[in-house]
């Protein structure tokens, strides 16, 4: 069991983006239920085109354990993340979502099992009767998919709603340098001593969901590529089994060329040869362009995200 005493740190990374009607009433409820414990907190302004850092400007005023980063622009979830886990200085780091869907009660639980001596404590989302059906199916197909693709396992359900020790926040923050973000197969992938805590989301108090239907297919393409290249030997299976069907059918009109009087007639089977063997040919070309792209952004090497405003001290 890990001892925590008055000089134990809990950092808590909350990205934000247009969430000013949730930040005072999460901040309070935070320091509602970890009244006993000290407290860091690291709210991670996305670009919000409302009062979101303002808010959390003022909370800083009035609590020192307040700091913010604010974007330069809208860098997106994952990289607010990586923001927060850079900047947090605790023994340990929770990071969650600003529009109370987590439930806040859960934190102790959390904290609990660190105590107990995991590394990670991560938590799976156990959908309701209110859950939308579309997402349901939509979310079940993306963990089947990822994991029958991918070299890892991410359970069901999975979301970036966790607490990891200091040494697994210096793993991510130093060793992991990859530019594609996708922290949910890093905590797969990392290993050390886990443990998964379940739980119902919580209504969203205000505000409306910042993850359209394209940012989660883009999502889930980005963790797909992360961690497989599977795609790439379907590309290679793909290509064997047209090539196969292209020589059987070569074959079989070289044989009714020389040994029969018959001629094909009309262009249909020509057609759709010549559109089905295009069709995956971009369709190979694509799955070969997205991880050459990946390779394209990382050599690069820009930044991760630009910071606006904070008040950290360097």
């Amino acid at each position: 069991m890990k001892s925590i005493n008055l000089n134990t740190k809990i950092s808590i990374i909350i990205p934000c983006h247009n969430e000013e009607g949730n930040i005072k009433l999460l901040y309070s409820l935070i320091k509602e239920h970890l009244s006993s414990y000290n407290i860091e907190y690291v709210f991670i302004d996305d670009k919000s085109n409302d009062q979101t850092l303002q808010i959390i400007q003022q909370l800083s005023l009035i609590d020192q354990s307040v700091k913010y980063i604010s974007f330069s622009k809208n860098f997106g979830h994952q990289y607010a993340l990586r923001a927060g886990l850079e900047y947090a200085t605790g023994d340990c780091v929770i990071s969650m979502d600003a529009d109370l869907q987590h439930p806040v009660d859960l934190l102790l639980t959390l904290i609990e099992n660190w105590r107990n001596g995991y590394d990670i404590v991560y938590t799976i989302r156990k959908d309701d009767e209110n859950t939308n059906f579309l997402k349901k199916i939509t979310a079940s197909f993306f963990y089947k998919l990822i994991n029958k693709l991918s070299e890892i396992e991410i359970k069901q359900g999975s979301a970036d709603f966790r607490l990891i020790d200091r040494k697994i926040v210096d793993v991510l923050v130093k060793d992991i340098t990859e530019y594609q973000l996708f922290y949910r197969g890093l905590i797969s992938w990392i290993g050390f001593n886990k443990i998964a805590v379940e739980y119902t989301p919580n209504k969203r108090h205000t505000g409306t969901t910042k993850y359209s239907f394209w940012k989660m297919l883009n999502f889930a393409i980005n963790g797909i590529t992360s961690f497989s290249i599977k795609p790439l030997r379907f590309a290679i299976l793909l290509g064997v089994i047209i090539s196969l069907c292209s020589g059987i059918y070569a074959i079989y009109a070289l044989f009714m060329g020389v040994f029969t009087d018959k001629t094909t007639t009309g262009w249909a089977s020509v057609i759709i040869s010549v559109l089905f063997i295009g069709g995956a040919n971009m369709i190979l070309l694509g799955i070969i362009g997205e991880y050459l792209g990946k390779i394209y952004i990382q050599n690069k090497k820009r930044p991760y995200f630009l910071i606006e405003k904070t008040n950290f001290t360097t």
